[in-house]
C-alpha cells in the first residue's frame, strides 16, 4: 500500500517515515498541502494518508470529511498532538474510514496503527477511545490567554507562520510552538482557521481589515 505523510513537522514526520520503513513499507511520499493530497490521490487513491490537518491548508473537519467522501477507497489516519472530544465524537460517527493517532502515542501503538492501516482497518488510539467514552465531561473553562499568547494569536490569525513570529519576537521556534499548542488547547479549537475565527469574534483584530 502507498503511504502518504502530509505533515510540516518535520521530526515527526521523519520518525513517522522511519518506523514505515523499517516495518517494510517502503512507498513513503510526504504532501505539505491539500492540493498536494489531492494531485497523488487522483493518481493512487487506495493509499493511505497520515495526515496532520492542523499544520496543513484543510480548513476544519467540515473539509477533511469532504475528502474522505471524495476518496473513498483511501484510509485515512488524523495524526495530530491536540484534539478536542467533540471534534473526535463528530469524527468518528461521520466516517468510518478515518482513524485517529496522537503523536504523543508510544512505538507500540504507532507500530500497531501502522499494521491495522495496512490491513485496511480503522484504528483508534487508547487515548482517544478515554475521550469518547468519557461519560463526565469536564465543565467549560473561561478562556484566559496571556498577554503573550494574545499576541501570538494575533500573529497567528493574521497568517503569519510559527518561524515568522519567532523571528519577529525574537524567540525560539520551540518556544512560539510551545504557546500555540497552549493558545490552542486553551481555545479548544484544532487549527489556525477555528483559533482565527475565535480572534475575529473576541475583537482581537479588525474584521474589516482582516477581509479586505
Amino acid at each position: 500500500m502507498d503511504i502518504i505523510i502530509a505533515d510540516r513537522q518535520d521530526i515527526t514526520r521523519i520518525g513517522l517515515t522511519c518506523v514505515l520503513e523499517r516495518m517494510g513499507q517502503g512507498s513513503v511520499k510526504k504532501a505539505a498541502s491539500k492540493h498536494e493530497i489531492v494531485d497523488m490521490l487522483s493518481e493512487q487513491p487506495q493509499a493511505a494518508v497520515f495526515v496532520d490537518y492542523s499544520l496543513i491548508d484543510i480548513q476544519d473537519i467540515d473539509e477533511l470529511l469532504i475528502l474522505s467522501l471524495r476518496f473513498t477507497q483511501t484510509h485515512w489516519v488524523l495524526w495530530c498532538e491536540e484534539l478536542t472530544t467533540d471534534f473526535l465524537r463528530r469524527l468518528i460517527s461521520s466516517s468510518s474510514n478515518i482513524g485517529v493517532l496522537f503523536k504523543d502515542c508510544d512505538l507500540y501503538e504507532i507500530e500497531q496503527c501502522i499494521t491495522a492501516t495496512l490491513l485496511r482497518q480503522r484504528f483508534i488510539c487508547q487515548r482517544t477511545a478515554e475521550l469518547l467514552l468519557a461519560t463526565d465531561p469536564q465543565p467549560a473553562e473561561t478562556v484566559l490567554l496571556t498577554p503573550t499568547e494574545t499576541e501570538i494569536l494575533k500573529d497567528i490569525a493574521w497568517g503569519m507562520t510559527t518561524r515568522e513570529i519567532a523571528e519577529r519576537r525574537f524567540s525560539s521556534f520551540h518556544t512560539v510552538n510551545t504557546h500555540r499548542k497552549n493558545i490552542f488547547r486553551k481555545l479548544g479549537v484544532n487549527n489556525v482557521h477555528e483559533a482565527t475565527r475565535y480572534a475575529l469574534r473576541a475583537g482581537l483584530i479588525d474584521a474589516a481589515e482582516y477581509y479586505i
